[in-house]
């Protein structure tokens, strides 16, 4: 997407150079700001191209030599505007939940109403929440509206997070190497492998081979996320990357640092000095799998997909695409993870936003916890 464009909504910067990457977080770490407001203060204005406000914030924007696309990019999305005293805010589409949370409202119905009905609801909640909140301004538009107090919300930069990954990871760990990253306005993420810790695989390698399977250019990998949206904390993932082909293993759950109870930039590298023993654990977690026998391979990884509420495209071409390679016969539970995990390949190559792979890998790695025997059932299964 045209980097001018920002401000958009559905903007996704894709880096492949870690210097792109943290320019690009600098840049919009200074067009972007924190407020704190009272939540009853709050309100939130329907808007069209032809309504008076955005006639009014056009000329407004045209004067602070703000770009107007960015109020047609708000209607064209929310038509909201966040309404402060007498200061006005587009909204962006990711501040929604947060705003819905903020005013306690939760359900699908607002969907269905006209956008003015729908202000006017979260307006009369808003008027009766104590407290203060957190708006983040990010290129124009909000972004969240989140709890005021640093126990609610406690806000950890960007920039200063990848920062310190990427310090941290290039003197501790030998051949580290960027291998590209996402900015969204809900997510930002980034991975680096290390061509040189063959160590932190070690054990696992020693198990494939005891079970007759090839270690293929295995490599040692992390991803980093975080976002300034309340959508995500800080979080490190331990993760591999196979064969030739590149396949991209979830180890398991992450080391997680919410933005919560006053944490900061300390709290995080704290985190990051604990990565070393989570790729022991993790590549357990992936080993106990090589010692489960799994006697209905198909019937499992359909059980085990329905489990972690995986989308029925996926399920169905993940299972033909597993049959197609392994047939039906008995196999190990290892087996039917890396089948699994060939979702993650089919969402890059569908080109899905960086934030849906992320999350999917997390939603994958959540199986390396489950009972597979629970799932090795005979007979007809049925979706």
């Amino acid at each position: 997407m045209n980097e001018t464009r920002v401000y958009a909504d559905d903007y996704r910067g894709v880096f492949r150079r870690q210097e792109d990457f943290l320019d690009c977080l600098k840049n919009i770490g200074s067009h972007s700001s924190w407020k704190r407001k009272k939540t009853k203060s709050l309100r939130l204005v329907a808007i069209t191209e032809e309504s008076q406000v955005t006639k009014d914030l056009k000329e407004q924007y045209a004067m602070d030599g703000l770009d107007e696309e960015i109020i047609t990019d708000t209607i064209v999305n929310t038509g909201l505007v966040l309404k402060v005293k007498n200061e006005y805010y587009p909204v962006r589409s990711c501040a929604i939940k947060s705003i819905l949370d903020r005013a306690g409202i939760s359900g699908s119905g607002l969907k269905r109403v006209e956008r003015n009905v729908y202000a006017r609801i979260l307006n009369e909640c808003l008027k009766k929440t104590a407290g203060e909140a957190l708006l983040r301004v990010s290129e124009g538009k909000v972004s969240a509206v989140l709890g005021g107090d640093s126990h609610d919300y406690a806000v950890l930069d960007m920039e200063q997070i990848f920062l310190h990954s990427v310090d941290y990871l290039s003197k501790n760990y030998k051949g580290c190497q960027y291998a590209g990253g996402f900015y969204e306005h809900d997510m930002t993420s980034a991975l680096w492998i290390f061509e040189g810790e063959d160590e932190l695989l070690e054990a696992y390698q020693k198990e494939l081979c005891l079970h007759g399977k090839a270690a293929k250019e295995m490599k040692p990998m992390v991803r980093i996320t975080t976002s300034d949206t309340g959508s995500a904390g800080a979080n490190i993932y331990p993760m591999l990357v196979s064969g030739f082909d590149h396949k991209v293993i979830a180890l398991g759950t992450p080391l997680r640092l919410s933005h919560r109870n006053g944490c900061g930039i300390g709290e995080f590298d704290t985190q990051l000095r604990q990565l070393y023993a989570k790729y022991q654990l993790a590549a357990g977690n992936l080993t106990r799998l090589l010692n489960v026998e799994i006697v209905n391979p198909v019937n499992c990884m359909k059980g085990v997909m329905d489990k972690l509420e995986i989308a029925m495209k996926y399920k169905a071409e993940a299972v033909d695409l597993f049959v197609s390679q392994y047939g039906e016969d008995p196999c190990l539970a290892h087996d039917i993870y890396y089948g699994i995990s060939e979702i993650l390949f089919m969402l890059a190559c569908e080109g899905a936003e960086g934030s849906r792979i992320t999350r999917m890998e997390e939603v994958i790695a959540r199986a390396l916890s489950l009972d597979w025997k629970q799932y090795d059932v005979p007979g007809t299964y049925k979706w």
